[in-house]
């Protein structure tokens, strides 16, 4: 007679969605990160012209560079609005499937104490019927013995 959890197909469903959502969330915090390091990478350009523009002006700078270099920081600046909503909705997408797999591991979780739980009534079934049959068997050699 060998061990069967009777809610092993569920488990396993429940482990394999458990799975599904942890890759689904590491490839949004993957993501998260992408846009994150863009929108960094986009600020460190824009804080560098910022210098650099203030460091020509005191040099003295023909307006028409002005012009340029202030309409090439409205753009990054754009390009840094852009970037801000996708990291907000990257971070929200990451925070959703982070909330999804703490259900799905306590689902999981749930069916492995259930399981825990089964098999140690099984082996103290297993336990108790060894005992009847070593009884048995100590009862059978006495009764031989004794004749």
């Amino acid at each position: 007679m060998s061990y069967k959890f009777k809610f092993q197909k569920v488990m396993s469903i429940k482990e394999n969605e458990k799975n599904q959502v942890l890759a689904d969330y590491q490839t949004s915090v993957k993501e998260f990160e992408e846009v994150a390091e863009a929108l960094y990478e986009s600020l460190k350009k824009k804080e560098t012209l910022e210098e650099n523009q203030r460091k020509q002006l005191q040099g003295g700078l023909s307006i028409q560079s002005i012009r340029h270099q202030q309409s090439f920081i409205t753009g990054l600046e754009k390009t840094i609005m852009y970037y801000q909503q996708l990291v907000f909705k990257a971070r929200q997408k990451m925070q959703k499937y982070q909330t999804l797999l703490t259900e799905k591991n306590i689902e999981v979780k749930k069916y492995e104490v259930m399981n825990e739980k089964d098999f140690a009534v099984y082996e103290g079934l297993i336990k108790m019927q060894e005992n009847q049959l070593m009884d048995e068997i100590s009862i059978q050699q006495y009764m031989s013995k004794g004749r």
